[in-house]
């Protein structure tokens, strides 16, 4: 392959979870724009036939799944009913996440099985049901799993969600060394992103100041921001690249 012709997703299909809104939206559509037809899963259907008009402008099919993916066998058997049509996916973005903050000392056992088991534990269970078949098959794959800043720093009043995506860098790894070569296994981890699931956060302007601040970049993340890498770690671009992490956090981390 030569120049752009690496980033060519052409002939591939992509399975998006949290692919009705925000982050998971946004790849989604960048991994069509790049050629891949997409799985978009999520639990509204409304959201998803957003995704799904916007995907088909650009001329890809989209199939759209609205399930639960906290729901492991429910999950297996709707992408087993999608292989039995010869769609087997051999790209997967485990997006499908929450969010909550709490002081420590008042997390509650429900809250905690909510985003654990939400952002780590369904996570895995989504890339078992995936990898399957490609295992079977030898056939080649590429997983992205979204990570965090808390990947790599702590974050008060965020345990259990700092837990879970400290746990996707591990089993990001774990995956990693055990499915290559036929499977590359990586993280991206974004910076200050503004989604549904972070508004909360920048309705206040003295957050929003406080945190531009930690920022060498001088501003938040815009969702084009993480298209880019999401069609490289997919793509042949990264053939020897597994196992890794990407931070897209306008330099946060290095400033730390």
């Amino acid at each position: 392959m030569r120049g752009t012709e690496r980033f060519s997703l052409a002939g591939r299909t992509a399975l998006v979870t949290g692919a009705s809104r925000g982050i998971g939206q946004a790849i989604a559509i960048g991994l069509a724009e790049a050629g891949a037809d997409v799985v978009a899963v999520a639990r509204s259907a409304d959201g998803l036939a957003e995704t799904r008009a916007r995907i088909e402008k650009l001329h890809r099919t989209c199939h759209a799944i609205a399930a639960d993916v906290t729901r492991p066998d429910a999950f297996a058997a709707h992408l087993e009913a999608l292989a039995v049509t010869g769609i087997v996916p051999t790209i997967l973005v485990n997006n499908a996440g929450v969010e909550e903050v709490a002081p420590s000392t008042d997390v509650s056992e429900a809250l905690w099985e909510k985003i654990v088991g939400t952002n780590l534990k369904a996570a895995f269970f989504v890339a078992q049901a995936f990898a399957r078949p490609l295992l079977a098959d030898e056939r080649p794959g590429a997983i992205i799993n979204l990570g965090s800043l808390t990947s790599a720093v702590g974050i008060p009043t965020a345990t259990p969600y700092t837990a879970s995506k400290s746990g996707i860098l591990g089993m990001t790894r774990a995956l990693a060394a055990e499915w290559a070569p036929t499977i590359r296994v990586n993280a991206i981890g974004p910076g200050y992103f503004r989604t549904a699931m972070t508004e909360g956060f920048y309705k206040s302007r003295n957050w929003q100041a406080a945190m531009l601040g930690k920022i060498p970049m001088r501003r938040f993340g815009e969702l084009d921001d993480l298209v880019g890498v999401s069609v490289f770690l997919a793509s042949e671009a990264s053939a020897y690249m597994t196992g890794q992490i990407v931070y897209v956090d306008g330099g946060t981390l290095a400033a730390l």
